[in-house]
């Protein structure tokens, strides 16, 4: 199939992915006058009183704002807010089919941090959680932590921590298939961007033994030149052994790659120098940084790519629906470490060890008892961890 092509067709014809449905019968003079006025009346004053019955009288339990400037759509790049919308609305359909989350797509107008931030947090109170998406790095990283600052309930930034939970999960399942322990890997990520550094900063509290960052200009390293804080920041926490160089130079020895990059940066030949049964993770979209077929050619034990046509899809699809899920029965406060964490064991553990093998480290992202299980798990940590509420 022709998926642009098809794709094009089926977004005339549907005309949105998404609709608003009247949970509330309009049949007769009593029906509207209970869902409308005079009767309204009487939720609005209770909420009043108490704020926190906004929870329980509209449908702000289950609802979450999905939220992009347009300037880091998928591999497309800054294309503006209104082009941006059918990603958006795609992610609110992807919510309610795998995690009967209501999600409501806004495009913001915007690229000033200030601006968004003072725009999102205005429009908070409506919500039960808000999802970040598609903003541009270095910007993502302020803008999330600015709204964590100013907003009671949860912020998460899926191109950041969706990835990464995703594949701490798929890591640590691969690292059981090639019989290494995860405290002893030594892991190369190439591309310091959102996503990169989020994955960096997880793979740390999940027990990773040594990570190396890589971005265009080389591997981070303490004491070098930075594009911005997040880079400096990470090269504190990095590279135990200080190494300096290329790509090329950080997977000598190494266990495994994960690419959130470019395609076609990681040959052949790099494969080689890594340690025995190295696991590659090449997640640029749509062409992976190597090709599953050359990478097992070169020597790779694991492959795991973005793409549905390949084994081991790697697909934020089995974290954020699930997350959110679990975040919004226990109406926490936030989205913390240990609710990142227990998403990516969740997701793990849902594979049973007799299972796991080379072409079978994570479950399909049309499992849709995935979710069940890790909003499970992030409602306990979210308890444990003081982030929920009820």
């Amino acid at each position: 199939m022709n998926y642009a092509e098809e794709s094009l067709k089926k977004h005339y014809e549907w005309q949105g992915k998404i609709e608003v449905i009247c949970r509330a019968p309009l049949e007769n003079r009593d029906d509207l006058s209970l869902a409308y006025t005079p009767g309204v009346a009487q939720p609005c004053l209770e909420i009043q009183k108490d704020i926190n019955k906004s929870y329980e009288l509209t449908r702000r339990s289950n609802l979450v704002a999905v939220i992009t400037d347009g300037t880091a759509v998928l591999g497309l790049g800054d294309i503006g807010p209104e082009a941006g919308m059918p990603v958006m609305e795609g992610k609110c359909a992807l919510f309610k089919a795998f995690g009967d989350v209501d999600a409501i797509p806004l495009c913001i107008r915007s690229k000033d941090i200030d601006e968004i931030v003072k725009t999102i947090s205005l429009i908070s109170g409506s919500f039960g959680g808000i999802n970040l998406e598609d903003i541009s790095a270095p910007r993502c990283f302020e803008i999330e932590k600015k709204l964590k600052e100013c907003c009671d309930i949860p912020i998460f930034h899926d191109d950041q921590h969706g990835t990464a939970i995703v594949v701490g999960a798929a890591l640590m399942n691969a690292c059981k298939v090639v019989n290494k322990k995860f405290e002893d890997m030594t892991v190369v990520i190439n591309g310091a961007g959102a996503a990169g550094i989020a994955i960096g900063k997880l793979l740390l509290s999940l027990g990773v033994g040594n990570l190396i960052m890589v971005d265009i200009n080389g591997i981070l390293c303490e004491g070098g030149e930075f594009l911005n804080d997040a880079h400096a920041q990470m090269a504190k926490i990095t590279n135990k052994n200080r190494l300096s160089g290329k790509l090329s130079d950080a997977l000598i020895g190494a266990d495994a790659f994960v690419g959130v990059s470019r395609p076609n940066l990681l040959t052949q030949d790099m494969i080689k120098t890594m340690a025995e049964k190295p696991i590659i993770f090449a997640m640029a979209n749509p062409n992976p940084e190597i090709m599953p077929d050359l990478a097992k050619d070169a020597g790779a034990a694991v492959v795991g790519t973005g793409r549905s046509d390949f084994p081991n899809q790697i697909n934020n699809v089995l974290v954020f629906p699930g997350l959110f899920r679990g975040a919004l029965d226990v109406r926490a406060s936030n989205i913390n470490d240990e609710m990142k964490v227990a998403a990516a064991r969740a997701i793990a553990e849902f594979i049973p060890d007799s299972d796991l093998s080379a072409e079978n480290i994570i479950p399909s992202a049309l499992d849709r008892s995935v979710a069940r299980a890790v909003a499970d798990a992030v409602a306990q940590a979210a308890r444990q961890s003081g982030a929920a509420r009820i």
